[in-house]
């Protein structure tokens, strides 16, 4: 055998063990994100399955042109005031954040599992109110008007 013919078998031999690192490494690499994907997406199932929240109580004040909202977290998962929906009558509101309070006390956007969260929404006449978490769970409930 000649130089000309182990020195192609080594080169060639050096190219694949090349483009096996650059395949292995590709591959490791592509399947750990899809690992961390499948890790996250268990987590935020968790945390769905674990929240629930309830409406305690709706009454809308025609007279001051406003409804108050009592809901309670009643799950086990820790809420965020700004990740959290409400939908009065079907239409969007934002803003009520800087009125609520849990539990009475204001200035805090952790929502902690058993507290109860109260706010107003300008509002004056309405038919229902939805509170949607930030993991998709939402309870409805009727307004009274007062």
């Amino acid at each position: 055998m000649g130089f000309s013919v182990s020195g192609s078998a080594a080169i060639i031999f050096a190219a694949m063990f090349i483009a096996f690192g650059m395949w292995h490494t590709a591959a490791t690499n592509g399947f750990e994100r899809v690992s961390d994907a499948q890790a996250d997406d268990a987590d935020r199932l968790l945390a769905q399955q674990n929240t629930a929240i309830v409406i305690d109580s709706a009454v809308a004040d025609t007279g001051a042109g406003e409804t108050r909202v009592r809901a309670t977290n009643t799950g086990s998962t820790e809420l965020s005031l700004n990740e959290t929906d409400v939908l009065v009558d079907n239409e969007y509101h934002d803003g009520w954040q800087g009125n609520a309070t849990l539990d009475g006390t204001s200035g805090t956007d952790l929502w902690l599992p058993g507290e109860q969260l109260e706010f107003n929404v300008s509002v004056g006449s309405a038919a229902q109110v939805k509170v949607v978490a930030e993991t998709g769970v939402s309870d409805t409930s009727g307004v009274t008007n007062t």
